[in-house]
């Protein structure tokens, strides 16, 4: 997976040396800032120097690559990247704009701006007006020549520049909104901004001066727009009054909106009536719901209108589909399923605004009821009121609440939490009629119940999110043991989610420590309501409260709803310890209370461990995993650290699972590794075995990539525990090989050598941990020289790849071992690693001038070694340094070829390969040619089987993947073919038969593509590498060889035609038809003159 850095420094290659789709590259830039956070950085950096190179050089081009990528980066909207408007003003908003370095740059960016005009949107021609570039006064006549041109364009378009909002999303590539509607979603913005600060906004005491026209008449009509002022002054009173201390209030105006008021009270029906006297057709039904709701408001803590109720929220019911444009049959159309992004939840501005005023009226309703009486004796109200947000606009209030919940909720205020939480509550109740909910790949299950999707909402993150999720679920819980304290316990299951009940547990376990003690019975507490509507709520004794509340202890003894220890697991790895509630000391004491005390000793069956360590143990592992491939993670590249999600926040987690194995070790007899018995081996191993049984398996790309994740992930857990996991902590006389090692070894040989190698060797990280603990573990025995000998000696048959990995290796990993080593014995360094030191320096001696040392045993390993050698080697003419190949033993040379052509195969197949694919291939010819002058043959490498000895021993150091492109590699090697070895030696036609019929099944089968040239390859590899032309002229080969072999060569073909026959019919009749004929003078015999 590439990295965001990767992405952009494609990207940025891609513009700057080809012709490209714009259409595709913006959508790229899109996915950018969307799916990478850390992108809004790369892409700004990168539009700097854009914008630098074109004023620097006037280098259109660069210009308009920039104002593309920071306009498709905005529509991404203000979480993904910085505003247009934003980017504008700092770009060329000051004296250090790149505009001002010189007369030629203003002129510059002033003709590319007018040339622009004509093609430009509205939304784009208003910011260059409203926020203009800073010039010198005496440079002033050319930003008033293009705004006097930028206006006269929006006149032609009919667009007024005071149309834009004081708050609107300039990402947005919509038609222009209204101004009402636009002065309606400023107010609300503005107010709730006054709500957190206490202070008038900077941007509507900007707009009081600088935008005048546009904040006194569209601004302040809809902030003044008449209602029934609420007895305690809410935040739209207080936002009111603070703008009339300021002088920001004409008093005519002021005067006018207080008269209306006095008589919307007297007459609630008039409420909607603003001080607009000419309201339009689109903005009329919308101030019918709104005095529809304020009369609905006015009834909640009037008991003698309790009966009007219901006709009152019909009459909203009605009001709210004339304002979304809805008719009789759209409301009774039933919906199967929701669709919901929750990442980047979408509403239109008629729906944006109906439903917040929805919203708003229900938690400002619930706020009044509950200051006459509590929630179990208010009445249906709340269940009527939210059956007007079912049917077909549940969709957009669905999605108004991801925006509210999952985006901004900590800036929600106390009144807020309350409403939306006891609104959860009700929609939780009808959750038997209501569609479920698809979220996409973000969530675990396709389709979610609505109770189940605020938990989906709900983030444990940060300090912020986490209170936020902290005053949810002890509002709705509280709100739902109130509500329906008289009714059976099933009522609290559909109004709530399993899921928000755990993640109250977990909170109060977490931010709380007062909360870990054990209850007694007389901690059990009463449950009031009153104290959560209050302005000063107290959160924290809210929590409390409801953690000792009796009706709750009893709830929380149900299985399904107390919170396990996998579960804990999940919600911690959760956790960003940059931005966590509690301290790096705090974080650690919790960890260790979770575990310790309170998990582990737990039953199983309440969701503990029964005591047990190493299931502790198991379960961490797993949901470590499961954290890693979830889409709450990335970051995955085989380089990093463990690190999920981009954060470090499974660092401590990590810290525990270590703490947690290595008591594991010291519970263990060091002459008996983990587990009841010997042959048990340890637990890890068998957590890998499960896991890789359970994916999919097969050769194509999703599944291969999903078993290399999986695979790096256990890697790195690997190496982040003691290395005595890999080899046990003794090895004994009586059983030298322990149970750990043949589970790793295991591991090495069915996962580790197709995935976590390459060119035959693991990575240095997991080789260096191996020998670091087999050292330790040997050098606890009785004899610690013959026990390494007698390990790696076993290793030969067992696992060859991990000595093939520590030849490649020996440079840095040799100090390590020969420093543990003479710490604990002054002997020399045990026979076995001897050899490895000795293959490596023949490798050596072999590349330099001077005469070379023979070739020590085994000759596999010596040719690892010198194949591991030539790689490193950075001369053109290697084929030169090969002569030396005349004198060496004939195993060597064979060994020496197959990682050659193991090689030649990874210079094709790995992109960052450190050998280059035309100095593997002039390896591969080189050794060859040693091969066939010397008449040595090397067939059976082609021929390779788990029967055979070579086979054995070769099968496990290549990867799979390179021993099925074997064909390829045949026919790569065609030009050094000599045409008297093909025809003297019988096994040939066989063999090159065989890897033609494999080498178009491969290709049939899209395997070929992996080996195909990348763009940027020489010329001359083009050809070689081009699977279709490989065949071809595999296939020419093969028909002009065919008739010339003698007759014995034909002996098998039969069995090879048998079920491939019908790869190439040709070449099939052209073998049969020669098998056939009659016999013939052997052409190669000489003839018998006597």
């Amino acid at each position: 997976m590439l990295s965001p850095e990767e992405l952009v420094g494609h990207l940025q290659e891609v513009l700057e040396t080809q012709e490209v789709h714009w259409q595709r590259v913006l959508s790229l830039v899109s996915a950018l800032v969307v799916c990478f956070p850390e992108a809004q950085q790369l892409l700004g950096d990168w539009v700097a120097r854009l914008m630098a190179q074109a004023f620097e050089s006037c280098q259109l081009d660069s210009m308009v690559t920039a104002f593309l990528v920071v306009r498709q980066a905005a529509l991404e909207g203000p979480s993904a990247f910085q505003s247009y408007a934003d980017w504008f003003k700092a770009s060329f908003g000051s004296t250090r704009g790149y505009h001002g370095c010189s007369k030629k740059a203003l002129v510059f960016l002033f003709t590319f701006l007018s040339d622009l005009v004509p093609f430009e949107s509205p939304r784009y021609l208003q910011v260059h007006i409203l926020h203009p570039p800073l010039v010198p006064s005496k440079y002033r006549s050319l930003l008033t020549d293009y705004i006097s041109l930028a206006k006269t364009r929006l006149a032609d378009l009919k667009v007024s520049i005071e149309s834009m909002g004081l708050y609107e999303d300039l990402s947005s590539a919509g038609d222009i909104t209204e101004p009402h509607s636009q002065a309606l979603q400023d107010v609300e913005k503005a107010i709730m901004v006054f709500e957190h600060t206490g202070k008038i906004p900077v941007t509507v005491m900007e707009a009081s001066i600088f935008r005048r026209p546009y904040y006194v008449s569209h601004f302040l009509p809809a902030l003044l727009t008449p209602r029934v002022l609420p007895k305690v002054p809410d935040s739209r009173v207080a936002f009111i009054e603070s703008l009339k201390r300021a002088d920001k209030i004409p008093p005519s105006l002021y005067s006018t909106y207080c008269q209306a008021c006095s008589a919307a009270e007297e007459k609630p029906g008039d409420a909607a009536l603003g001080v607009r006297a000419e309201p339009s057709s689109a903005e009329e039904p919308l101030e019918q719901l709104t005095a529809a709701l304020v009369e609905l408001r006015s009834s909640m803590t009037d008991p003698s209108q309790s009966d009007v109720i219901s006709a009152q929220v019909a009459v909203i019911s009605e009001r709210l589909r004339a304002a979304l444009g809805h008719n009789e049959d759209d409301s009774s159309a039933e919906i199967s399923k929701i669709q919901l992004s929750i990442n980047a939840p979408r509403l239109e501005p008629r729906e944006y605004t109906a439903v917040d005023l929805l919203l708003t009226s229900f938690c400002q309703n619930l706020m009044a009821a509950s200051s006459v009486a509590p929630p179990e004796r208010q009445g249906p109200w709340a269940t009527l009121f939210m059956r007007t947000m079912c049917g077909c606009v549940l969709p957009a209030v669905l999605t108004r609440l991801c925006q509210l919940l999952h985006h901004q909720g900590p800036s929600l205020s106390a009144p807020h939490v309350l409403g939306l939480a006891a609104l959860a509550v009700h929609l939780g109740e009808s959750r038997s009629a209501l569609p479920e909910v698809d979220v996409g790949p973000s969530a675990p299950d396709a389709g979610l119940p609505v109770p189940a999707l605020f938990d989906s909402l709900l983030t444990c993150r940060t300090r912020d999110s986490l209170l936020f999720c902290l005053k949810f679920c002890t509002a709705a819980i509280s709100y739902s043991l109130c509500k329906f304290s008289s009714q059976s316990r099933d009522i609290l299951h559909s109004c709530l989610s399993p899921g928000l009940i755990k993640k109250f547990q977990f909170l109060v376990f977490r931010l709380f420590s007062e909360a870990r003690q054990p209850l007694s019975q007389e901690d059990a507490a009463s449950l009031s309501w009153r104290p959560l509507y209050l302005p000063s709520a107290d959160w924290q004794r809210a929590a409390l409260s409801l953690w000792t509340h009796r009706t709750f202890r009893e709830l929380l003894k149900e299985e399904d709803v107390h919170l396990t220890y996998q579960d804990w697991l999940h919600l911690e790895l959760e956790i960003q310890p940059e931005a966590d509630a509690l301290s790096d000391t705090e974080r650690q004491d919790f960890h260790q209370w979770a575990i310790y005390e309170h998990f582990l000793p737990k039953s199983s069956a309440s969701g503990g461990c029964d005591g047990d360590l190493e299931a502790a143990c198991t379960v961490l592992v797993n949901a470590l995993m499961d954290f890693h491939h979830s889409s709450r993670s990335y970051d995955h590249s085989e380089n990093s650290n463990l690190v999920f999600g981009g954060r470090t926040g499974n660092e401590d987690i990590i810290s525990r699972l270590q703490e947690m194995v290595a008591d594991l070790e010291l519970q263990q007899d060091p002459s008996v590794p983990l587990g009841h018995t010997p042959s048990q081996g340890h637990f890890l191993f068998g957590i890998f075995c499960r896991r890789l049984q359970a994916l999919t398996s097969g050769w194509n790309v999703a599944a291969r990539l999903q078993r290399q994740r999986e695979l790096l992930m256990y890697k790195r857990i690997l190496l982040r525990l003691p290395s005595s996991v890999l080899c046990g902590s003794s090895f004994q006389a009586e059983q030298p090989i322990t149970a750990r090692c043949e589970q790793f070894f295991h591991l090495v040989n069915s996962e580790m050598r197709n995935f976590c190698s390459h060119g035959g060797a693991l990575t240095q990280d997991i080789t260096a941990h191996f020998f670091r603990g087999l050292l330790n573990a040997c050098l606890r025995s009785r004899d610690p020289s013959l026990t390494v000998d007698f390990i790696l000696a076993k290793c030969q048959t067992k696992c060859p790849l991990i000595l093939t990995s520590a030849l490649l290796w020996w440079p840095s990993l040799e100090p390590v071992l020969l420093c543990q080593w003479r710490r604990h014995c002054q002997s020399p360094l045990p026979r076995e690693l001897q050899k490895l030191q000795g293959g490596r320096q023949f490798a050596s001696d072999f590349l330099s001038p001077d005469a070379a040392s023979p070739a020590p045993n085994p000759a596999w390993l010596s040719a690892a070694a010198l194949h591991f050698a030539i790689q490193q080697v950075r001369e053109e003419n290697i084929r030169k340094q090969l002569t030396k190949l005349d004198c060496e033993r004939e195993e060597l040379l064979v060994f020496l070829f197959f990682f050659s052509l193991m090689g030649l195969l990874s210079s094709h197949l790995t992109s960052n390969s450190a050998t280059d694919p035309s100095k593997a291939l002039d390896v591969c010819a080189a050794v060859l040619e040693c091969l066939e002058k010397r008449k040595i043959s090397w067939l059976a490498l082609f021929q390779l089987t788990e029967s055979d000895r070579l086979g054995r021993l070769l099968l496990r150091v290549a990867p799979d993947q390179h021993t099925r492109l074997l064909p390829f590699t045949f026919y790569s090697l065609l030009s050094c073919f000599h045409d008297d070895a093909a025809i003297r030696e019988e096994a040939f036609l066989h063999v090159a038969v065989d890897m033609y019929l494999r080498l178009v099944q491969l290709f049939v089968a899209g395997d070929t593509s992996t080996v195909s040239p990348p763009a940027g390859r020489s010329l001359e590899l083009q050809g070689q590498g081009n699977p279709v032309e490989l065949i071809t002229k595999a296939r020419l080969f093969l028909l002009q060889l065919i008739p010339r072999c003698p007759k014995k060569s034909f002996s098998h073909i039969a069995e090879l035609l048998a079920d491939r026959g019908d790869c190439d019919p040709e070449v099939s009749t052209a073998l049969r038809s020669r098998q056939q004929a009659a016999p013939d003078a052997d052409l190669y015999q000489e003839p018998h003159l006597f």
